[in-house]
């Protein structure tokens, strides 16, 4: 079975992009979080990386 990745309907906070991540590769949703925080005050791309793959994601139905 392939695995997609898919924005979360049960694990998130804004738009479900974290908990879609977290679900894919099998890891705690806190700590995605946290690496999009450190990519946002620290370089400032995890902004755009969120809403890239809120816009581009699809939903899991």
């Amino acid at each position: 079975m392939e695995k997609k990745f898919y924005l979360s309907n049960t694990d998130k906070k804004l738009a479900g992009v974290c908990g879609g991540i977290a679900e894919y590769f099998g890891i705690d949703s806190l700590l995605v979080r946290v690496i999009f925080l450190i990519l946002f005050f620290g370089m400032g791309t995890g902004l755009l990386a969120y809403v890239l793959l809120w816009l581009l994601a699809p939903k899991k139905s």
